[in-house]
């Protein structure tokens, strides 16, 4: 081995042309251009053998993206199938949805005025007992009056009564 890549250096030499650039001249005997070959040919088999595990690999990515490509379809026929099923569930889950929304937006201010009436009639109902109580306290005062007065008179009656006999006894 150590011959073969001695004799390939004795046999190109540079040479210095009158111009004075270099030039490589190249002297290739039979075995060299045979080794040249070989090794070209073994490059152009691994080449190709490269080349070959390439279209391979293509041709199965290409499978594959054939087969996803079907899978997508068929997911996307039976998402269409689904969607189908639900969807007029779904339209009417809207529909009975918005219409909780407005009767929800109609039943807060009734809900605000029915607290504000509830807030008032307490208030009133409240007001109402006080000047209810006042009124019995007042009927009960009349009435204790009433009784004062009635005994009263029945004294003054009385005392009319003895002075009448008392004024019939001067006569």
């Amino acid at each position: 081995m150590m011959q073969t890549e001695q004799q390939p250096q004795h046999q190109n030499q540079l040479t210095v042309q009158n111009s004075g650039s270099l030039s490589f001249s190249s002297h290739l005997s039979k075995e060299d251009e045979e080794i040249s070959k070989s090794a070209l040919s073994t490059f152009r088999a691994k080449e190709e053998e490269i080349e070959r595990k390439k279209m391979e690999v293509r041709e199965k990515v290409q499978l594959q993206l054939g087969r996803v490509e079907e899978e997508t379809k068929r997911l996307a026929t039976i998402r269409e199938e689904l969607e189908a099923l639900a969807d007029p569930m779904r339209k009417e889950v809207a529909v009975v949805r918005k219409k909780i929304d407005a009767v929800n937006k109609e039943l807060k201010p009734l809900g605000h005025t029915c607290q504000k009436k509830e807030r008032e009639y307490k208030e009133a109902l409240e007001a109402f007992n006080e000047k209810n109580k006042e009124k019995v306290q007042l009927i009960t005062k009349l009435m204790e009056i009433e009784q004062l007065v009635s005994e009263s008179e029945r004294l003054r009656m009385k005392k009319l009564e003895e002075l009448s006999k008392n004024i019939d006894s001067l006569h």
